[in-house]
């Protein structure tokens, strides 16, 4: 029995033990699910295009002349210059005329009529070219540092848009893991709401395929049992006496309520990837990516706003190729292809995708075929070498800004358009219609109903949706 005379606060800490929700599993659900306050209302919001954004996150820095933007193939000869060689796959043709796509992605050429290429993402020079600074510019439109705890994109969409319907996270991340090494604190930086609070940080999910055991009770108990302790620990909550409640600790009690009406939810089924058939659940199986997908589009049914699906930053792993890049792509691009393609045509057959913005990006792309330039010294040490003598040389390794490929489908894009133009010859660098994160984000932010310059303030300073508030949207990929 409670005792009236006891420390609320401290009886809501050993509560949080008898109703088995501990600090781990409510920092699950980062805060808030959904925004209870509904959209931000803005008379002057461009019409909407897009009610959704699916992120699908190459993390690591894709080749865009590997991938989307192939150029020549040069077949692996041992002994070859290093310089020589241009593309390490062949190109196959597309749904659209004339456009051609990298052997490795056969399932989404079938899909390119859907959707815009862009070829000329040109990342900014941050200096010593690290990962997590390119990554957390391309998720919040600001380089780091920056002396305000700036949002994502998701957590700015989650706060402004909130979710779809109730019940649903607004924001979610999917197969992102933070125990990457010597950049954790780094890439946690990129997947938060910012000073907008947890309320509106994303909903983690590190592993889809076992996403159900972020919404269901502790194992071992019953539902019946969860909902009697749940009704205990309001009750609880009821013998707060004035000055005994603080913010810190009020945030907290919200985070657990918000995970039970998540639980007790339609939206709680979306998780469950089980309830697909087995063909459709079979297609999307190539690993954690691939079933991220699935449940993306789950998610988007459910009424989720963003959903960000990473094929995971972990140094020299996934699309951070600075050795046996070839070899690592065709894996990687196997894990990507059919799982991209299959989302577009589920949305495009549910009649989703024309309200759902899917975007394929990474923080930069690659080009010389060995990091650095041949003949030159890396870190001091290593000198790379002229010509490509072992298989692990062979493959596109050194971090290159000049031009990177983002595809987008859906949610008011162009279908079967390609913007921009790339050389042809080494370094292959944007020679037409260069794009910037902030004009992508303008769009994105513009099909999404958001103002560009829609801003929130924190320390009298305001935040802008892109950087001071001044991205323009590409409005040739627009339809």
């Amino acid at each position: 029995m409670l005792d009236p005379n006891s420390n609320p606060r401290d009886g809501r800490r050993e509560f949080l033990k008898s109703i088995g929700l501990g600090a781990a599993t409510v920092a699950t659900f980062g805060g808030r699910a959904w925004a209870e306050d509904g959209p931000a209302k803005d008379k002057d919001a461009p019409a909407a295009t897009a009610d959704s954004m699916i992120l699908l996150w190459m993390a690591g820095g894709q080749a865009h002349t590997e991938t989307w933007d192939p150029k020549t193939y040069t077949p692996y000869v041992k002994g070859m210059e290093s310089k020589a060689v241009i593309s390490t796959f062949d190109s196959i043709p597309t749904s659209v005329d004339g456009l051609r796509i990298s052997e490795g992605l056969p399932e989404c050429a079938k899909v390119m009529h859907k959707g815009t290429l862009i070829k000329t993402f040109q990342a900014p020079d941050l200096g010593k070219i690290l990962h997590s600074r390119h990554q957390f510019h391309w998720h919040t439109g600001y380089v780091p540092p920056q002396s305000v705890n700036v949002p994502s994109i998701g957590g700015f969409m989650a706060r402004t848009l909130g979710s779809r319907s109730k019940g649903a996270p607004a924001y979610v991340d999917i197969g992102q893991r933070f125990d990457v090494g010597g950049e954790d604190f780094e890439v946690k930086a990129f997947h938060t709401a910012g000073f907008l609070g947890d309320d509106y940080g994303p909903f983690f999910v590190p592993q889809p395929a076992e996403a159900t055991t972020v919404v269901r009770p502790p194992t071992g108990m019953s539902r019946k049992r969860f909902r009697d302790r749940m009704e205990r620990f309001h009750k609880l909550q009821a013998l707060k006496v004035a000055g005994s409640s603080s913010k810190l600790g009020d945030e907290y009690i919200k985070r657990i309520d918000s995970a039970f009406e998540l639980m007790e939810s339609p939206a709680a089924s979306a998780f469950d990837l089980s309830l697909e058939p087995k063909e459709v659940y079979d297609k999307y199986n190539t690993g954690r990516f691939g079933l991220g997908c699935l449940l993306a589009r789950r998610l988007v049914e459910a009424g989720s706003r963003f959903i960000e699906v990473t094929t995971e930053y972990i140094p020299f792993f996934g699309w951070d190729t600075h050795e046996d890049g070839h070899a690592r792509l065709v894996e990687m691009m196997r894990s990507i292809d059919m799982p991209i393609a299959q989302l577009i045509r589920d949305l495009d057959e549910r009649g989703l995708l024309k309200r759902t913005l899917v975007v394929v990006a990474s923080e930069f792309s690659r080009d010389m075929l060995m990091e650095g330039k041949p003949g030159e010294p890396v870190d001091d040490q290593v000198v790379v070498p002229d010509l490509v003598t072992e298989p692990k040389h062979y493959g596109m390794h050194r971090h290159f800004t000049g031009a990177g490929s983002v595809v987008v489908f859906g949610g008011g894009a162009k279908q079967g358009h390609v913007h921009g133009e790339t050389a042809d010859e080494r370094p292959f660098t944007s020679v037409k219609d260069p794009v910037t994160i902030s004009e992508l984000h303008a769009t994105f932010f513009t099909m999404m109903g958001i103002r560009p310059d829609h801003a929130y303030e924190i320390d009298e300073r305001p935040v802008y949706a892109t950087e001071d508030g001044k991205g323009k949207p590409i409005r040739g990929i627009l339809a």
